[in-house]
């Protein structure tokens, strides 16, 4: 894979390029994004022993980021975190009662700081052209999914401690589901670059 190809993102190749117009689309996307981290955040399922739950957050962090590039991405997760921050209930585990930052420096914490370096990680690739390779766009997705648990780790052993099953809690009951979620997204973007070269050609 050649690490001097385009700059350019599936965003970038969808919809005005330059001006206003351009400006436009790129807030479109950002309210799009964040609007699509909320819902995905609040599709989940429960792990018994766990205090955090298998969902689609992390499928729509690494898409996003992939899909928007770096600069951009980081603009919509950024803006995610900062309306999470303000106590609406769009995070995985979050409620009506348990919201803003006492929920951001709970548990998912870690996970958090975690999605904010996958998403410019993925645009970084993305911008190289590892999303349009199933083969790359899976590396990339793995990158991705490394770069949320080591720091969703570091934070639950140091809120709860070390002494505590970490792994457990927090890395083995996720590893199937993350892997579906992977080969799920690697598929998407070189697909959806194949109907975007079509739809032009």
């Amino acid at each position: 894979m050649s690490q001097t190809m385009t700059a350019r993102v599936l965003t970038d190749a969808v919809g005005p390029t330059t001006g206003a117009a351009l400006r436009l689309k790129q807030a479109a996307l950002v309210i799009a994004g964040v609007a699509l981290l909320a819902i995905c955040a609040k599709i989940k399922v429960p792990v018994p022993g766990s205090p955090v739950a298998v969902g689609m957050g992390t499928f729509a962090v690494l898409t996003i980021g992939a899909a928007y590039g770096a600069r951009l991405g980081l603009v919509t997760i950024v803006g995610y975190m900062l309306i999470g921050m303000l106590g609406f209930d769009i995070f995985q585990s979050s409620t009506n009662e348990l919201n803003g930052v006492a929920y951001m420096m709970g548990g998912t914490g870690g996970y958090l700081v975690g999605y904010v370096l996958a998403t410019v990680l993925l645009g970084w690739l993305a911008q190289r052209g590892w999303d349009r390779s199933v083969v790359w766009m899976a590396l990339a997705m793995l990158l991705g999914n490394v770069l949320m648990y080591v720091p969703g780790l570091a934070w639950l052993g140091m809120l709860y401690g070390w002494d505590k099953p970490i792994l457990e809690w927090g890395l083995t009951p996720f590893i199937v589901g993350d892997l579906l979620k992977l080969a799920l997204a690697a598929l998407i973007l070189p697909a959806a670059w194949k109907l975007v070269g079509r739809a032009r050609g």
